[in-house]
């Protein structure tokens, strides 16, 4: 009589936090052919993050492939997802084993809010595959995937404080942000990101960010200067139809933040502050009308 050997199963795990971002500048500096707008800007990461999880399974009976899930109901779970679409491209372009691949994504950051929600997600994926399967991609490597997925993906991936140019994928890293208190206050409405570029065309930009004069400010650790030259160009758009964009940035100049902006396309607002129990002061009065608001802090 033959005896088969059964087959191990075998479960290997890692976790990530996805961290989101904040702009601290974004200037739109023109168009490409192929339709994609240029960018010059300086993000900057943030305490604020999902968890990622994600889990190897080889030796089952029956692989299931990518299996996706999310702590919030309505978000899609397959390739509508960025993070699932990043798990996908792994596994094409490294050539890796796929037998089961789980991702569980606990959600915090909110979600269509200009914080890199969704790309931060993917970024945290790549890296897990790439520890998971012991894949050997470096940085340079991750980012030049990541890219294929989105703009934003690239910064998620290196964090910390960047400027951004191009359409956003070309890095270049800045002295780390002085340490401060971070707001962030979205409204409950969504802004469709490719329409606000597609109306930024058609609007007159009187004021550019300062982005020579943002470095410089990092450069010599200036707190106050970094508050006073944050810009936004897309809050020509964005603020223009939606009032509670000014209304939140009023609320919280007038609470003690040092320096206030929308970031990225919207609608989430933040307010900088170097005053803790302000911070805290501010977000509670805010948060009596807006659910979606958080105290996080600068991370580097």
């Amino acid at each position: 009589m033959l005896f088969r050997r059964k087959q191990e199963i075998t479960h290997a795990d890692t976790t990530v936090r996805a961290r989101a971002k904040i702009n601290l500048t974004l200037d739109v500096t023109g168009r490409r052919e192929d339709g994609y707008h240029t960018v010059e800007m300086v993000m900057q990461s943030i305490a604020l993050h999902d968890t990622v999880r994600v889990t190897t399974i080889h030796g089952e009976k029956k692989p299931r492939g990518i299996v996706l899930s999310c702590s919030l109901p309505f978000l899609p779970t397959d390739e509508r997802n960025l993070a699932y679409r990043a798990a996908e491209l792994f596994y094409k372009e490294t050539g890796a084993l796929l037998e089961t691949c789980e991702i569980h994504i606990e959600k915090r950051i909110p979600v269509a809010a200009g914080l890199a929600g969704g790309s931060t997600d993917a970024a945290a994926v790549l890296r897990a595959l790439n520890a998971l399967h012991t894949a050997g991609l470096t940085d340079d490597e991750l980012c030049e995937m990541g890219l294929k997925l989105g703009a934003d993906v690239p910064f998620c991936l290196r964090g910390g404080t960047m400027l951004a140019q191009g359409i956003g994928e070309e890095l270049s890293l800045l002295p780390d942000m002085p340490h401060c208190w971070v707001v962030l206050c979205k409204p409950p409405f969504a802004v469709p990101t490719k329409e606000v570029y597609q109306e930024i065309d058609s609007v007159d930009i009187l004021e550019h960010p300062d982005n020579k004069g943002m470095m410089a400010a990092l450069n010599q650790g200036d707190y106050e200067g970094v508050c006073a030259y944050l810009s936004n160009v897309m809050e020509t758009v964005t603020a223009a139809k939606r009032r509670q964009i000014g209304e939140i940035k009023s609320f919280l100049a007038e609470n003690g933040a040092d320096g206030t902006l929308m970031s990225g396309s919207g609608p989430t607002v933040y307010g900088l502050f170097s005053d803790e129990s302000r911070a805290k002061t501010a977000a509670k009065m805010l948060r009596r009308r807006f659910a979606d608001t958080f105290l996080t802090e600068t991370c580097n």
